[in-house]
């Protein structure tokens, strides 16, 4: 079916391609039509089936003839007047049609064996296929040009199909289906004070938290023609120098390094040429000094702000990945660990062993840190003692620190805070994936997988109360309780569980649960008062027993 028009298009083993026009159909179907049965010749004709297809309902508008073998499958262009069909011949063919008349754009060629399934990406100038020749290929729709190709060993693909909402594409095998996504969707960001730098549609945009202004700043490097450039992966910002390091997956791990305009107008600035380097990571580690990573020799580079290497070091590990730390030390991830160094003595100052880390998040003060796994969020001090750790069932997606000292974290579909003592719980739930970037009060600025900055409402008030404790600040924890609606089950039996029962006793109106409370922080004075509420034997009993064991005799007696 199209999209929008009343247009089918069909794929057939005698090598063409038809699109009918079924608005007679549509207008059939309509509500309140009249029953075409007047004609009673044509009623005896037609049988008991009545009309349902009268030759005039649907009619063949295009023959498109130009495959050499059977056709295997066509459709629409989401949005522009294109078809695309694949065949037998091994070809993947585009055509464009108007009203009057529809011919044969290009062709792609490049498979091997029967293609059975193509498509138009619905947001990108993409094609997809996927052939019997056990490959998936990925074409520019403008200039036809073969991007990318994805083969499995023993199974022929057989179908493909598009999320309706997400950036997912599916594809069917002889032994299953295989779900993809084409590009990383996470919009490559750094922070600095109040404001972010983030990557939108191949421009470095920066956003100010205080007013919300967001205003591009440079252009960076695009694809040159008919060639794939992978989404930039990171960035990292030196405000000393107003100098922008650029990572991409392309050439097998690149860098870029862009000067921002000094005067700021409003109109993003062209990046000119930007200095170029290979490398899987580039991060700051000094005003005019950065650090690459060269993973195939396994040794980091220190670069000055010309791009000219002035130290070479030679890793004490085998190094995946690089993060900035505080001031000359950076942290080195391996496979199993992270190893905090120092690039100017060369030594190694510290060690925690972590799954692989993706991502690292410091504290505004530098004091802790924590290294984001797929599946764990380990919190640590700067030294790289652990502090805890904390494992999900889910990806874990983003993290940034409270100034308070809480970690908050996104899942695929939550946010979570996360306390360096170790408790965790869930903020709130999101709808699609977020990658958190500021919190301020109850303010979680996030950027999406759109490229643009949205604020999220959260309620504070759980992971407050719970530091507070853990700081035995109780004027904080008394003021919490008075204002809010913290009040639940939940809470007591927190409160109860870590040691807390005479500030259970705040929440509490249960006369049952109170004496309990009481008799466990040792309060008599409501263990007294609610013994006589509840005025049961065993009641008194208990109270008795433990009145007798702090010597209160009086109550004893009473009892």
């Amino acid at each position: 079916f199209h999209p929008t028009d009343d247009l089918v298009v069909s794929a057939c083993l005698d090598q063409t391609v038809r699109v009918w026009d079924i608005s007679g159909l549509r207008r059939k179907s309509a509500a309140g039509a009249q029953p075409m049965m007047n004609d009673p010749l044509s009623a005896q004709r037609m049988g008991a089936q009545g009309d349902f297809f009268n030759v005039t309902d649907v009619v063949v508008k295009f023959v498109l003839e130009g495959h050499t073998r059977g056709v295997n499958w066509a459709t629409f262009h989401p949005t522009m007047p294109l078809v695309l069909s694949c065949g037998d011949d091994r070809q993947v063919k585009i055509w464009r049609m108007n009203e009057s008349r529809a011919w044969e754009v290009d062709t792609c060629r490049g498979h091997y064996n029967n293609v059975n399934s193509a498509l138009f990406h619905p947001k990108r100038d993409f094609i997809l296929s996927d052939s019997e020749d056990k490959t998936i290929r990925v074409w520019d729709t403008s200039r036809r040009t073969l991007l990318q190709t994805f083969r499995r060993e023993q199974d022929r693909f057989w179908c493909l199909t598009a999320h309706p909402e997400l950036n997912l594409f599916a594809a069917g095998h002889d032994n299953g289906l295989v779900v993809f996504k084409m590009e990383r969707e996470r919009p490559a960001a750094a922070i600095h004070q109040n404001t972010l730098l983030y990557v939108k549609d191949s421009q470095i945009r920066l956003h100010d938290f205080s007013s919300a202004n967001d205003a591009p700043m440079i252009t960076i490097r695009t694809a040159p023609a008919g060639q794939y450039l992978p989404p930039p992966r990171s960035i990292s910002f030196n405000p000393a120098e107003k100098a922008v390091l650029v990572t991409s997956d392309a050439e097998g791990g690149s860098y870029d390094l862009y000067s921002l305009p000094r005067q700021f107008n409003g109109q993003a600035a062209d990046g000119g040429q930007a200095r170029r380097g290979g490398g899987s990571c580039a991060i700051w580690t000094g005003r005019n000094r950065f650090a690459v990573l060269d993973k195939a020799q396994q040794q980091i580079l220190i670069k000055d702000l010309s791009n000219q290497t002035t130290k070479t070091i030679k890793t004490p590990v085998v190094v995946e990945s690089i993060f900035a730390g505080p001031g000359s030390l950076i942290l080195l991830a391996t496979a199993s660990s992270v190893v905090l160094f120092d690039v100017q003595t060369r030594q190694t100052l510290g060690e925690i062993s972590a799954a692989p880390v993706k991502y690292v998040v410091w504290s505004s003060d530098m004091s802790t840190v924590a290294l984001l796994c797929k599946h764990t969020v380990t919190l640590a001090s700067k030294q790289l003692e652990q502090l805890c750790q904390i494992h999900e069932t889910i990806r874990i997606k983003s993290a940034v620190w409270d100034d308070s000292g809480v970690l908050l974290y996104s899942t695929l579909n939550h946010v979570k805070f996360a306390l360096p003592q170790g408790d965790s719980g869930i903020i709130r739930t999101i709808d699609n994936p977020v990658y958190l970037v500021r919190v301020q009060g109850g303010d979680l600025h996030c950027l999406d997988r759109e490229g643009s900055v949205q604020v999220l409402k959260i309620d504070p008030t759980e992971y407050r109360f719970k530091l507070a404790l853990v700081h035995r600040n109780y004027e904080e924890v008394v003021t919490i309780i008075r204002n809010s609606n913290l009040v639940g089950q939940s809470i007591i039996a927190y409160l109860q569980k870590n040691g807390y029962p005479e500030i259970a006793l705040h929440f509490v109106r249960d006369d049952t649960a109170r004496f309990e409370l009481a008799l466990e922080c040792g309060n008599m004075d409501i263990a007294l008062e609610t013994a006589k509420a509840i005025d049961k034997p065993a009641y008194w009993d208990k109270f008795g027993q433990e009145a007798l064991r702090r010597g209160h005799v009086q109550m004893v007696e009473l009892a």
